[in-house]
C-alpha cells in the first residue's frame, strides 16, 4: 500500500488503510499472504486517516486526525461496521489545531488521540461527553506522553526527531496492553486497571524497530504478536511473537523476606522488575511476515 497508515488485525487477516483521499474511506482487508481478499467501502469522504483501530466485536475505527497544516477547525473519528455501514463523529481540540496520527480506543469503548508534537510532549485527548453524528464533541487534555530521543534507524527526517513524534498506536484486544510508535521505535504500557491515563503515566518497554522508510502502522494479533509497518508499496508488515508479554509484571514472589535487623545486609533488589528491564530490545526477534503487494495509487491530502 503507498501511503499505509493504520493497521489492525484479528489474528487471522489484516485490516489496512491508507491516509488517502479519493472520495470515499477503504478498508482493505487481507489474509497473512498480505494479498487483499476484499475492500470495506464506507460511503463518507475522509480528509486525512492516520491510524486505525478494532474493537472485540469487530467495528473498525478510522482516525481522520490528520492535519499537517493546523487547518481543521474540527476532525473526524469513523466508526466502520464489517459490511461498510459508517457513524462519522467530528471532534473539536479544547487549545488549537493539532496533527494526530495515533489512536485508541478502551475496554468501555472511548477513544483517545495522541497527538504528534515536533515540539514538547505528545498530547493525549478523549472526548467530554459521548460522541454524536449531528454536533461536534469537545475534547479535553487527559495526560501528556515525553518519549526519549534515541539511536534506533529509520523515519524520514533523518534526525533524533523521528525517535520522538508518535506516528501511530494499537492495544490488545483484551486492553490489557497498549503501544505507541514513533518511526523508529514501539513503547509497549501494560493496562491492567483499563485506565489508559494511567498506563501512559508508567514506565514503558521499548522496542527498537526494523529501519522503516516512514512507519506509521501498528497492532498486536491476539496472541501478543506486535506488528508493524511502513509506508511505501513493497515494503514488508514484520513481526515481534510474544511482545505484549514483555509489558506484563512478573507475578509476585512467596519468598519471606529477611528479619528487619538483616535487610541492611541482604542482598540488592533483583533487576528483573519489568520496570528495570533492557528497554532496548534487539532486533534479531523482528520477524519478516510477508511483503505487501497492493499496487494502489492513493495521494496525501495536505
Amino acid at each position: 500500500m503507498q501511503e499505509l497508515s493504520g493497521l489492525t488485525s484479528d489474528g487471522k487477516q489484516f485490516f489496512a488503510v491508507s491516509d488517502s483521499d479519493n472520495g470515499t474511506l477503504r478498508i482493505q482487508v487481507m489474509g497473512r499472504d498480505c494479498v487483499v481478499k476484499r475492500t470495506i467501502t464506507a460511503a463518507v469522504d475522509p480528509f486525512d486517516v492516520e491510524d486505525l483501530a478494532m474493537t472485540p466485536d469487530g467495528t473498525l475505527w478510522a482516525s481522520d486526525t490528520g492535519d499537517n497544516n493546523k487547518s481543521r477547525s474540527t476532525v473526524a473519528l469513523h466508526k466502520v461496521s464489517p459490511s461498510g455501514a459508517v457513524e462519522r463523529f467530528r471532534v473539536t481540540y479544547p487549545d488549537g489545531k493539532h496533527d494526530a496520527e495515533a489512536l485508541l480506543i478502551d475496554k468501555s469503548g472511548t477513544p483517545y488521540i495522541i497527538t504528534k508534537e515536533p515540539l514538547g510532549s505528545a498530547l493525549v485527548y478523549r472526548p467530554t461527553a459521548p460522541l454524536r453524528t449531528d454536533i461536534s464533541v469537545p475534547l479535553e487534555q487527559v495526560t501528556r506522553v515525553s518519549l526519549a530521543t534515541t539511536d534506533t534507524p529509520g523515519g524520514p527526517l533523518e534526525g533524533t526527531l523521528d525517535s520522538r513524534l508518535v506516528t501511530g498506536a494499537a492495544s490488545m484486544a483484551d486492553g490489557s496492553v497498549i503501544a505507541l510508535r514513533t518511526y523508529t521505535d514501539a513503547y509497549l504500557y501494560p493496562v491492567p486497571d483499563g485506565d489508559i491515563v494511567k498506563a501512559l503515566s508508567g514506565d514503558p518497554v521499548r522496542v527498537p524497530l526494523p529501519n522503516e522508510p516512514q512507519g506509521e502502522a501498528i497492532a498486536f494479533d491476539p496472541d501478543g504478536t506486535l506488528l508493524s509497518a511502513s509506508e511505501g508499496t513493497g515494503t514488508p508488515i514484520r513481526a515481534v511473537p510474544g511482545a505484549a508479554a514483555l509489558a506484563q509484571p512478573p507475578p509476585p514472589t512467596t519468598t519471606t523476606p529477611p528479619p528487619a535487623a538483616e535487610q541492611s545486609e541482604a542482598a540488592p533488589p533483583s533487576s528483573t522488575s519489568w520496570q528495570n528491564w533492557p528497554l532496548a530490545l534487539t532486533l534479531g526477534g523482528i520477524v519478516l511476515v510477508a511483503a505487501l503487494v497492493i499496487g494502489l495509487r492513493f495521494r496525501r491530502r495536505a
